[in-house]
């Protein structure tokens, strides 16, 4: 790893404050370019490289079948990069300035319908046992709050004020934000509590397993997996699922964007605007089907 490289990834792990997994994504990202531009081009310094370099790696990517969004991801990464470059004077000219992005097909958010979270909540059996009881947590968690897999992880009980009926998020970039907490999710919140109190074994994160160590994301993620399989048959099953499906009810349901940004921890609007297209797309399914001349 070169010496600007390792400054940049200091950078935004310190300054930007990106997670774990994006700074991971960015430095693969460099290291690959790196590795394209010494065997492609000879070049062993990607501070120095032109647009040139650039788009050749761009198309060796598409040769590959590699998704434009994923492309469009590490293209970002460069941009970011050279931008850095150009703020300590290490370079006078930008290469991105001459690189034009694929463009990507807009993908709506998967969700699950209404009817299948409640069939999930009040019909599935969940174990009567440490884990069973844990795991509906994990997707009452996931779905009343809208939280991200990393946010949920990270939560301790001292988070949760169950008096005021809310709880405490640390998001991206370690800002804090409140969410309200309905009586339901208390109730269950308050249940797991006793069963890990009951358990002997202290934890000071609320989700946890028997022996008092929090989870692994990996394990959040075949949790909500396998509970969404008995409820749907959508491709994605991930416990981010269960965020776009929270925000895509508040807004079928009427709620103001705005607040369910807030509610997201979104840092602009954008983030957020793409889940009403499935709001738009849901109004479009009830014109077809209910109106005279909708086909």
């Amino acid at each position: 790893m070169s010496e600007n490289v390792h400054a940049f990834l200091q950078f935004i792990q310190h300054e930007k404050r990106y997670s774990p997994n994006t700074l991971l994504a960015y430095e693969m990202d460099l290291a690959q370019f790196a590795l394209f531009a010494k065997d492609r081009f000879s070049q062993d310094n990607i501070d120095h490289v032109s647009h040139i370099e650039i788009r050749s790696w761009m198309v060796s990517l598409m040769e590959q079948k590699i998704l434009a969004r994923s492309i469009n991801r590490k293209i970002s990464t460069l941009k970011s990069y050279y931008k850095f470059l150009m703020r300590k004077t290490v370079i006078v000219k930008n290469p991105m300035v001459k690189v034009i992005s694929p463009k990507s097909a807009k993908q709506l958010p998967v969700f699950i319908e209404q009817k299948g979270m409640q069939s999930l909540l009040t019909q599935i059996e969940f174990e009567d046992s440490f884990d069973g009881v844990r795991d509906k947590l994990i997707i009452e968690m996931l779905y009343a709050t809208g939280m991200r897999r990393s946010e949920l992880l990270n939560v301790k009980d001292k988070d949760i004020d169950s008096y005021g009926g809310q709880l405490k998020v640390i998001g991206k970039g370690k800002k804090e934000r409140i969410i309200p907490l309905n009586n339901e999710l208390l109730l269950s919140i308050s249940s797991f509590q006793k069963v890990k109190s009951d358990n002997g074994e202290p934890c000071e994160y609320l989700i946890c397993n028997k022996e008092g160590k929090a989870l692994t994301p990996s394990k959040v993620y075949t949790i909500v997996k396998k509970y969404l399989s008995m409820i749907t048959t959508v491709n994605k099953r991930s416990p981010h699922v269960l965020r776009h499906t929270f925000a895509t009810h508040l807004l079928n349901n009427g709620a103001e964007i705005n607040a369910v940004k807030e509610l997201l921890g979104h840092s602009n609007l954008a983030a957020t605007q793409v889940y009403t297209h499935n709001t738009i797309e849901k109004l479009k399914d009830v014109y077809k089907k209910a109106h005279p001349k909708g086909e």
